[in-house]
């Protein structure tokens, strides 16, 4: 099933991040995300003014509203810098590449 159709899982900590292999296959669904350090996932989005950066952050809110899991957003002029983690475990979670491709459906 693609990312984008299946659900966030709370984590509830007392697991390992993903790393490696896990990390790359993964990565390979959202193309356009980084994973620095395989920490956490990053993506900036372009837009051509303010207005339409804010309903997307706006979007998004919604969705990680929906999934219980909350990304960090940076809103500026013409932009949305998108940073995931999950935070219980300092690290990448398979939640978090399921948010990023719904995410990634949002901009489309």
């Amino acid at each position: 099933m693609p990312l984008a159709d299946q659900e966030c899982i709370p984590c509830k900590g007392g697991v390992p991040a993903l790393k490696g292999a896990a990390v790359q296959s993964l990565l390979s669904e959202i193309p356009d995300w980084n994973a620095p350090n395989e920490h956490h996932l990053f993506r900036v989005f372009r837009f051509p003014d303010f207005k339409t950066a804010l309903d997307f952050v706006n979007r998004v809110g919604a969705v990680a509203e929906e999934q219980a899991h909350h990304p960090d957003l940076l809103l500026a002029w013409g932009k949305v810098e998108v940073t995931i983690f999950t935070h219980k475990i300092d690290g990448l979670s398979e939640s978090d590449f399921v948010l990023a491709a719904k995410i990634d459906r949002l901009f489309q």
